[in-house]
């Protein structure tokens, strides 16, 4: 057996079923049900952004950069408003998200499920102190928080409702009024619970539960903006992809809640004029390492359009126009990428050398960072400018990326494209010779 067919077998026989029961998990999908809810509020304030702060030095003299410098920092109190009621309050989008999909699963309210959710989270991650109440864990520093108390909400109100501990009332009542009365319980359940907890541990350790737990995850916060955590999380998405299983649902599931603290980290940084502390945030994962796809294949679908197999050219006429926006279905089905053993090393490796080269670039300060979220869409040059508040740099990476992605995939390519000719000429001869039969 070759070493490629037993990478297959363990891949069909191990990788998939694993990565199968993950995908179709319901917390995972309930995760990432809640940032897609919360991605496009998330995207507008972070846009503003660049309004907030301009893209020019602070002593620049050309005349409109000046007046932009001047007005953003004369009305910055104004602008900041709606970049902290979008960014600045992720948790509350995500916390609703989170538990909407939890309650349709469950078959329960979405809304009254979502708001459930929503109120365990500021049970524990707003304190009331001296008549205020404290905002610091409704940005990237709650995050967990919020993923662990919606869910809990949400299985407490499962739990609850499956054993039938609920108001009922009579069919006569009009609907609205019926689900208020049900979920009086689960609130009851979720105050008596989560109220008292965050008390018992903040005079435990002096800390409440959001400080508890991003003390407990500082290690691993840490840990997912090294080298290692990007080419771990890399390899791990282009694996399940050469399977044919969406491999980049499962990774960007799982690193959202990091992405999301570090990205809040980075915009607070840069509010307070202090050096941006993350490198690896979905913006780096999206313009650096997916440019055109998962596998960084908008270079590849140039290859194809002057590919001498008609086959492949007709696939690139067919996928390069959806790679500028970082669809490459057409590309991994059509070529096709999936299980062919011929793109193996590309197809893994391109984006990962591309993620060693902008990191290392970005350490080094040669590249600005990401401190805007951007659609997964926009195409990866103008993704990476608009990410790093439209700095210039990006731009120059994301290219040399692209050409980086072009040359490991050329000769792969030519060798996949000779063997594809060496079957038509081989076909072509057989229909020749081939005996004409009377009718």
């Amino acid at each position: 057996m070759s070493m490629y067919q037993k990478m297959v077998n363990v891949i069909e026989q191990k990788v998939t079923p694993m990565a199968g029961a993950m995908g179709s998990q319901r917390h995972v999908i309930a995760i990432r049900d809640g940032f897609i809810s919360a991605l496009p509020f998330m995207i507008i304030g972070s846009f503003l952004l660049v309004f907030i702060f301009p893209p020019f030095s602070p002593d620049s003299s050309w005349g409109f950069a000046r007046s932009w410098l001047n007005f953003s920092l004369t009305y910055r109190e104004q602008l900041m408003l709606p970049f902290n009621l979008s960014m600045g309050v992720m948790t509350f989008f995500i916390s609703v998200g989170i538990g909407a999909s939890l309650g349709k699963h469950y078959k329960l309210d979405p809304i009254m499920t979502g708001l459930l959710a929503f109120m365990a989270f500021l049970l524990v991650a707003a304190p009331y102190k001296d008549g205020q109440i404290s905002t610091q864990y409704f940005s990237g520093q709650g995050i967990f928080t919020a993923l662990i108390t919606a869910i809990y909400a949400s299985e407490m109100y499962a739990f609850l409702k499956r054993h039938n501990i609920t108001i009922r009332l009579p069919k006569e009542v009009p609907t609205g009024v019926a689900r208020s009365f049900e979920i009086l319980i689960p609130v009851v359940v979720i105050v008596a619970t989560l109220h008292p907890l965050n008390l018992f541990i903040e005079s435990t350790t002096g800390m409440i539960i959001p400080e508890a737990i991003m003390h407990l995850l500082a290690p691993l916060v840490s840990a997912s903006d090294s080298l290692p955590a990007i080419l771990i999380s890399v390899f791990i998405c282009q694996i399940l992809w050469f399977a044919g299983i969406h491999g980049a649902l499962i990774v960007t599931g799982i690193m959202n809640p990091f992405w999301m603290a570090n990205l809040s980290a980075n915009q607070t940084a840069l509010a307070a004029g202090n050096v941006l502390p993350h490198i690896y945030l979905q913006g780096f994962w999206d313009h650096y390492l997916l440019i055109g796809g998962v596998g960084s294949t908008l270079p590849l679908a140039f290859l194809l359009l002057r590919s001498r197999a008609i086959h492949l050219r007709t696939i690139g006429k067919m996928g390069v126009v959806p790679s500028f926006f970082n669809i490459n279905e057409p590309i991994l089905f059509g070529t096709p990428i999936i299980m062919n053993p011929m793109f193996f090393l590309p197809f893994t490796l391109v984006p990962m050398i591309n993620a060693t080269l902008a990191y290392i670039a970005t350490k080094l300060g040669w590249v600005a960072q990401v401190v805007s979220l951007t659609p997964w869409t926009t195409p990866a040059p103008i993704g990476a400018s608009w990410a790093a508040n439209w700095a210039v740099s990006p731009v120059i990476m994301c290219l040399i990326c692209m050409v980086m992605s072009a040359v490991m995939y050329y000769p792969f390519l030519k060798a996949y494209e000779r063997t594809l000719l060496k079957q038509d000429e081989e076909r072509n001869a057989q229909e020749t010779n081939s005996p004409i039969t009377a009718n």
